[in-house]
């Protein structure tokens, strides 16, 4: 293992009140010193993080729900992979568990020889993996005990034009329910309403994003938790390429529809527990 001691926490977590997680795995910039003397010049920019969602969903907190929010970059390892490594869009290009190249297909990692073996993959998920895991099935338990469900938003975002992934330009609002598999169906059209109707944006579901590891593993209606995927497109709220700037008057016409969106949610919720 290259660096697991660190003064950086693995995570930061906000307990709220109301039967809502919103979880946020790919927004962590740290690379351990040890991991980042490895990587290239590019890499250490890490580009593929999910910028300034924190931001964006900053009045979550007053709507009352559990924040939880990795600090760690993917590029240590990836909070919405399965733990195996095993590829969530089995024919379709994706990065690991350990990534070893960036969404540009090029190579993380300055020496070929420094890519992370089996037993460093092992290492990083037990270090930085498995923490992120156990917080976030301990709070869900929580709020389903608490309020007899729950609601788990995975709040993700990505640039909008990347070949190795999509042809063409992605939709501004990207829902996933895993073919609706990890929510409820009345749920899922309801946020994707929302989104359809945001002036000058464009909304799917279940389209090229369905959900990644968390969604899927951790979304069970039948045990009244409902686990959704909002994958962003992040020209609808900040600047795509270096500095990665937020820009908050283009963030202003999506924000009020976001806040809708877990309105809709905590709705949903409420019907549920009082069922």
């Amino acid at each position: 293992m290259n660096d697991t001691t660190t003064a950086t926490p693995l995570f930061h977590f906000h307990a709220g009140t109301a039967p809502l997680l919103v979880s946020m795995p790919h927004v962590g910039t740290h690379v351990p010193p040890a991991i980042a003397r490895q990587l290239t010049e590019e890499a250490r920019q890490v580009p593929d993080t999910d910028w300034h969602l924190e931001r964006l969903y900053a009045f979550a907190r007053g709507l009352g729900a559990s924040v939880l929010a990795a600090t760690h970059s993917r590029y240590v390892v990836d909070l919405n992979r399965p733990p195996d490594g095993s590829s969530l869009y089995p024919g379709q290009s994706v990065t690991g568990l350990c990534p070893v190249d960036t969404f540009d297909d090029t190579p993380l990692y300055a020496d070929p020889a420094q890519v992370p073996d089996a037993a460093e993959t092992e290492a990083r998920r037990r270090a930085y993996w498995d923490p992120y895991h156990a917080q976030l099935r301990t709070e869900l338990d929580r709020i389903r005990s608490t309020h007899g469900v729950a609601v788990l938003w995975d709040a993700h975002s990505i640039r909008s034009v990347l070949p190795r992934f999509f042809d063409g330009r992605l939709p501004d609002f990207n829902l996933g329910t895993a073919d609706g598999a990890s929510c409820d169906p009345a749920l899922a059209r309801e946020l994707l309403a929302i989104g359809m109707v945001v002036p000058g944006h464009s909304a799917v579901l279940n389209g090229r994003f369905k959900g990644g590891y968390i969604t899927r593993h951790y979304g069970d209606p039948s045990r009244n938790v409902h686990a959704v995927q909002l994958e962003m497109a992040q020209a609808s709220y900040m600047q795509e390429a270096l500095p990665f700037d937020y820009l908050p008057e283009i963030a202003m016409n999506v924000q009020p529809h976001l806040r809708r969106m877990l309105e809709a949610c905590l709705a949903f919720a409420k019907e549920r527990a009082t069922a």
